[in-house]
């Protein structure tokens, strides 16, 4: 089930990439303007991700189809009604609540999967999820040529976010409300927030270089090797199959140790993000791209998935919230910082600031990742 869930949430943010021009343009509003509303997005998504932990704990981790039905019929307002500055923000505000109450809740999902089955059933679901962004972004890209309507666009996209949000709550794992195991009430004294806080700290230098690549990929072929927009256009796509294809490869396979993909992934992005500063023609800037995002997409579905290992199926949904909430101010910053460096210096200077980020996260990701081994999965995990 947690796949479907990482389905379901990869759709929505393919279509949401898709139509953010469409959004801005029928909102009228300025790039600097749209720039404030998109902010709303993390605002809103940070607080929902520190209650839904919580929630988890007390209903059981197939309460995530409730926020991804929510997060269906959150597009479809958004499209809807958001005609100004203040319709745009309020929109994107219900959009990043329940995003980040799905990011968590997918995620606990996927956890108590991969304890139950052994397997790196988070590093799978996260492949699912950039698939899905890969696909949305292409159907929506069609849609959208064919249409022009936003609306319509969210709407469909949105019946199969539900769809896979009514599988997971109808179908996934998870034990009965009213039927809660001995340890869905820890004791306080076993439950240690900082230990997991630190973790998505160093998590969100992952989200960081992740979401840097992801928005300014496109704008760096255009600005500094003068790429046509079609040529442009597959740099962000290029990314995210690339990510999706090593979670694939990493997932079907639990030998490699979490220290090799850990330190070997942040390296990884640190050469490639360098060859992407330094590319002087677009194969080469596409090839960088490909190895940043090589190592780049197993830096935080790895981090999580060791994180949670050997943490309780009654407090798994706090400790992920933990993680998940800090770890997304990163994904929330990242362009951000992108575009401090680029002001300051240019885009190749921001680019050699991404990789320095991937460095530090090889340095600080030993010192949060002693844990205490897991003392062994248990079999049969609805995934």
């Amino acid at each position: 089930m947690s796949y479907f869930a990482f389905a379901g949430f990869g759709m929505f943010w393919g279509t949401w990439g898709a139509t953010l021009p469409g959004l801005r343009d029928g909102a009228g509003l300025t790039d600097p303007e749209f720039g404030i509303a998109l902010l709303c997005v993390g605002i809103g998504a940070v607080p929902a991700m520190a209650v839904t932990g919580p929630a988890v704990d007390r209903f059981g981790v197939r309460v995530t189809g409730i926020p991804l039905i929510a997060l269906a019929l959150s597009g479809i307002v958004l499209a809807a009604f958001a005609r100004d500055f203040v319709t745009l923000a309020v929109g994107m505000l219900l959009v990043g609540a329940t995003s980040g109450a799905s990011d968590v809740a997918a995620n606990a999902l996927a956890g108590l999967a991969e304890r139950r089955s052994g397997r790196r059933v988070i590093t799978l679901a996260h492949g699912v999820f950039s698939s899905f962004v890969v696909a949305g972004s292409l159907g929506t890209g069609a849609l959208i040529a064919i249409s022009n309507n936003l609306a319509l666009t969210y709407s469909l996209s949105g019946l199969l976010i539900s769809s896979a949000g009514a599988a997971v709550l109808c179908f996934g794992d998870g034990p009965h409300p009213r039927q809660p195991t001995q340890s869905s009430t820890p004791d306080s004294k076993q439950w240690a927030v900082l230990p997991f806080v630190a973790v998505g700290m160093v998590g969100a230098l992952g989200f960081a270089i992740e979401n840097a690549h992801q928005s300014w990929s496109a704008i760096f072929l255009t600005d500094e090797l003068h790429a046509t927009p079609l040529i442009a256009a597959l740099a962000p796509a290029t990314f995210a199959a690339f990510a999706a294809a090593t979670r694939f490869g990493v997932g079907v396979s639990t030998r490699i140790p979490d220290g090799v993909l850990l330190i070997g992934g942040a390296m990884t992005a640190v050469a490639g993000t360098l060859l992407l500063a330094t590319a002087q023609n677009i194969p080469l800037a596409v090839i960088g791209l490909a190895l940043a995002a090589v190592g780049t997409s197993v830096l935080f579905p790895t981090l999580l998935s060791r994180a949670t290992r050997d943490v309780p199926d009654g407090t798994r949904g706090r400790a992920t919230a933990a993680v998940g909430t800090t770890a997304y101010l990163g994904y929330v910053l990242g362009p951000a910082f992108v575009g401090a460096l680029a002001g300051a210096l240019d885009l190749r200077g921001a680019m050699i600031g991404v990789a320095a980020l991937a460095a530090v996260f090889a340095l600080l990701t030993p010192l949060v990742t002693r844990r205490k081994r897991s003392s062994g999965a248990q079999p049969n995990a609805s995934q």
